[in-house]
């Protein structure tokens, strides 16, 4: 029986519902349409359930007020969280086995002014087979990763928004790393992969484990490669480039907007200019953009005020605008009539030449750092998902809101 068709039957039951099975097709219906999250929001006189699939959050169905409490409580017993808690909110997460594949669900539960809401992050074993080509680098792109991930020393920075696949770009990366004589160690909030081999941790500020202390704690266990999920504050970024310095590789996120504002965010975060230079080797700036759905894709004409638009953004390849037709997705059954399915990066990849040293040294704008990064071959970000978009990759209407936000 499909998800969608349990759901409506457990609905059907009335008071013979059973909130248990009703979760878990809910959970299962989220699996099979690639939902990332789960929301359970309360609101005055229903349970809206909704799905950010693709990125993009999604109305899925309306459940009666009078089963909520049960359904945040059957949540929390999944979660092992505190049944009699109501008023703080609670994390925690638990695993369930799926068309014989493990999913790891993290809980986070809130009380809204409706009643407890429930935001579950879907967190299925979806990075095995992932390649840098796969992810959508291309082939000069991943030949200047390769090179950068081959230094026995030095920082890798993956950078972009919450969402936009950093870390699945840096698990790429270690997985190409991982050899037998080679140790890797990862601290990460949370391990949202589990990759064979590797050892990662987990970070726990109720005792004491932050990205600092277990910084630390990793140097004392002689390894080659660190990953640190993210240097959020001076403390960590201070140790990563030290790390970096004394022969290590390390591999870490930041939040930025592009690739070449990642320098003016470490000197923010205290650090010297001089050692920045000395540790970072390159920087991937990423956004994630819908792929239109391959059994619907489509072309069609741009518009005048499109191509008006275009053509004052100086943007586009002049290949699109000769052509005057992009490609688009109609809406299909495959695509849950969105015109979209699947995602991948478009990607701005920055190595840190001599000439953006030298810059950096001198305490030049962004702006300039950027400048000299094109002038060595980087293709920004807008460059690639366009040239995505003149492939019928994606579209350019997605290239633009991801973008925009």
């Amino acid at each position: 029986m499909a998800p969608e068709t349990k759901i409506t039957h457990e609905l059907a039951a009335g008071s013979a519902i059973s909130i248990i099975s009703l979760v878990d097709a809910l959970i299962e219906e989220a699996h099979v349409l690639r939902a990332s999250d789960l929301h359970i929001d309360p609101l005055e006189k229903e349970v809206k359930v909704r799905l950010r699939i693709d990125g993009v959050l999604q109305d899925a169905h309306s459940l009666p007020k009078d089963i909520h409490s049960q359904i945040i409580t059957r949540i929390k017993v999944l979660a092992g969280l505190r049944l009699d808690e109501h008023q703080a909110p609670q994390d925690g997460r638990f695993r369930i086995i799926l068309n014989n594949i493990f999913i790891d669900i993290r809980v986070s539960i809130s009380p809204t002014y409706h009643g407890e809401n429930a935001v579950m992050r879907i967190l299925a074993e979806r990075a095995e087979n992932l390649t840098l080509e796969s992810l959508g680098l291309r082939m000069e792109d991943r030949e200047r990763v390769e090179k950068a991930s081959r230094n026995p020393y030095g920082m890798i920075l993956a950078t972009g928004p919450t969402g936009s696949g950093k870390t699945t770009t840096l698990y790429t990366i270690l997985k190409k790393l991982h050899t037998k004589e080679v140790s890797i160690i990862t601290i990460e909030d949370p391990v949202e992969y589990s990759i064979e081999g590797i050892n990662q941790m987990q970070v726990n500020p109720r005792a004491g484990l932050t990205f600092a202390n277990g910084l630390r704690s990793m140097l004392r266990q002689d390894p080659d490669i660190i990953m640190v999920g993210e240097v959020r504050d001076s403390e960590t970024a201070g140790l990563a480039v030290n790390t970096a310095l004394t022969g290590h590789l390390v591999l870490s996120t930041l939040h930025t907007n592009d690739a070449a504002t990642t320098l003016a965010r470490l000197i923010d975060l205290g650090l010297e200019p001089y050692l920045i230079t000395a540790t970072v080797n390159l920087v991937i700036g990423q956004r994630l953009v819908r792929k239109i759905c391959d059994e619907c894709k489509t072309k069609r004409k741009l518009s005048k005020a499109e191509e008006a638009n275009l053509r004052e953004m100086k943007l586009l390849p002049k290949e699109l605008l000769a052509d005057g037709t992009v490609w688009h997705g109609k809406g299909c059954e495959n695509c849950v009539g969105s015109g979209y399915r699947g995602r991948i990066g478009i990607y701005e990849i920055m190595e840190i030449t001599d000439e953006i040293r030298e810059a950096m040294l001198l305490r030049k704008s962004s702006n300039e750092i950027k400048k000299l990064a094109q002038n060595a071959g980087m293709k920004t970000m807008v460059e690639d998902g366009f040239a995505k978009a003149f492939k019928g990759i994606t579209t350019i209407e997605e290239v633009l809101r991801v973008i925009h936000e």
